[in-house]
């Protein structure tokens, strides 16, 4: 028995049946490659640039061996290190310390308690005793202000 060509009953279930599926295998590869080059090409664009800068005259500032931090209490206490002092006795404290003069930095901190008009008014006090290097102090990284011994 002969099989003709004009026979149009094509099977769609046999071995050499037209797919009509989409490929992904070329989509796949495809982003693989451009992942691979990304992953390659993402450290690059962080490079700093190289930029020659002049170098300084200035002397670098010295610094001190033991801050003097002044510290307020929840309790609105002030304290220079360790030692509770009065307001009013806070200038004359700080100048009679051997640490240095007015010209020294004073670490300022306070408990979160504190009211912000309280923590003024020591800064207040500070500058009108003519301490004006005065940095704020987070307590991250300081002990608490509230360990103060009294």
């Amino acid at each position: 028995m002969g099989a003709s060509i004009t026979d149009t009953g094509l099977d769609d279930d046999g071995d050499f049946a037209e797919s009509h599926e989409i490929n992904v295998t070329p989509f796949i590869d495809v982003m693989l490659v451009l992942l691979i080059i990304f992953m390659v090409a993402a450290p690059l664009s962080t490079v700093d640039l190289p930029i020659d800068l002049p170098t300084s005259t200035a002397t670098p500032q010295k610094k001190p061996d033991k801050p003097t931090y002044v510290s307020i209490k929840p309790d609105l206490a002030v304290a220079i290190g360790e030692d509770l002092v009065k307001r009013v006795d806070l200038v004359r404290s700080l100048d009679a310390m051997a640490d240095g003069g007015r010209d020294r930095h004073i670490f300022l901190r306070a408990d979160r308690a504190v009211p912000y008009g309280e923590l003024m008014a020591v800064l207040e006090i500070l500058r009108a005793g003519g301490y004006s290097r005065i940095k704020l102090v987070a307590l991250e990284g300081v002990p608490d202000a509230s360990a103060v011994k009294p």
